[in-house]
């Protein structure tokens, strides 16, 4: 069992003083001593920032023991139940007071404690981890979403220099992988408990499929990948030159399916002169669900993406369609999907990367660089 925190640097050290019968002594102790501190004479010498990061850590901690004196209390006033039965069908009829864990929290650990259901031979119970739902790992779920937040943006190291940053909590590289794993196991069942109710027959149906390279150690590549980047030879020495792929990345697929209420609009509704009336307000997504992977291949996602189309619209009573960027093998896979299941899609090309693939398709068109190009890509971003 892991034993309660005992105040040390940084910490206030309440002893129960002006506790008024509530559980919040320590809590009042640590407003009173940040108060004190605040009201010493020498603070008159601490420029505005030196404060700032003085009241960070003071702030933080008063809230941390607030939540410590929070749980403490909850934990005096939980009574005790009848007999517990698991879900392996064993009774637990033997209670034990005291038993605590500890919690990792965007204000700092505390402890929780809470009574045990006990039987020889069987794991205790602990139903007051279930009434605050806690989670199998020692982080709180509030950490748990910092860390899921800025894994996206960058490296697990990033990510729990972020959240130190934030929250004052250290999170190593590896608790911060682990935490990531964990959130993204559980997209599966985040979807299936919001799945959105039935939508009108005039609300589109509609699919967005596009393709993510993640750089990849290279024994983690695709066949093909990994053989293109054995066989490559750099062209510059410094950077690549356009087109020129440099074999370190793997696709990854994502799907997206939502509602959308139509909007009509005109192209005079999207784009509006200086000091006219504002754009026409955009058609707005709802219901949404999202799908990815990096190893399941573009007609496996596409498939899947079908499925929940499937599932909201059955009698194919609504318009379905389908957004890509032009790539070819999506195109495809949509197109024998849809035949697949006798289901009408209309495939929606987004007209910025048209325009990208015409500007690529006419610099290769020029066997001269420089300004014939340059003067070729900016006609067709006019136009």
């Amino acid at each position: 069992m892991e034993s309660s925190i005992a105040p040390g640097p940084g910490r206030c050290a309440g002893d129960g003083e002006g506790d008024r019968g509530d559980g919040f002594g320590r809590s009042r102790a640590c407003f009173e001593e940040l108060v004190t501190v605040l009201a010493d004479p020498a603070g008159g010498r601490l420029t505005h920032a030196e404060m700032e990061d003085q009241l960070t850590v003071l702030s933080r901690e008063l809230v941390r023991v607030l939540h410590q004196d929070s749980l403490d209390l909850r934990a005096a006033r939980e009574q005790r139940r009848e007999p517990v039965t698991g879900s392996d069908q064993v009774r637990r009829g033997i209670v034990e007071r005291g038993h605590d864990r500890g919690l990792a929290t965007v204000f700092g650990e505390v402890t929780v404690t809470r009574m045990a259901y006990r039987r020889r031979g069987a794991p205790n119970l602990y139903p007051a981890d279930a009434m605050l739902n806690l989670p199998e790992e020692k982080q709180s779920h509030g950490l748990a979403r910092l860390v899921a937040i800025e894994a996206g943006r960058g490296s697990f190291g990033q990510a729990g220099e972020a959240v130190f940053r934030g929250t004052g909590v250290r999170i190593g590289k590896r608790q911060a992988e682990q935490l990531a794993v964990a959130a993204a196991a559980g997209v599966d069942a985040f979807y299936a408990a919001r799945r959105p109710a039935p939508a009108a027959g005039d609300v589109l149906l509609v699919m967005q499929y596009d393709g993510k390279g993640i750089v990849m150690r290279p024994g983690a590549l695709r066949e093909a990948t990994a053989k293109a980047a054995a066989g490559a030879r750099r062209k510059l020495a410094t950077r690549l030159s356009p087109g020129e792929k440099n074999g370190r990345k793997r696709m990854a697929e994502l799907g997206c399916v939502h509602d959308c209420a139509p909007v009509p609009r005109t192209a005079a509704d999207i784009i509006t002169r200086p000091g006219k009336s504002p754009p026409k307000t955009a058609p707005a997504a709802s219901g949404k669900w999202l799908t990815a992977s990096v190893t399941d291949d573009i007609p496996a996602v596409i498939a899947a993406g079908f499925d929940e189309a499937d599932r909201r619209d059955p009698a194919r009573e609504r318009t379905w369609i389908a957004l890509v960027d032009g790539n070819k093998t999506q195109i495809d896979a949509i197109g024998a999907e849809a035949a697949r299941r006798g289901v009408t899609v209309t495939i929606l090309i987004d007209f910025i990367h048209v325009l990208q693939l015409s500007t690529v398709s006419a610099r290769e068109s020029y066997v001269f660089a420089g300004r014939s190009v340059v003067a070729i890509d900016v006609t067709l971003t006019r136009r």
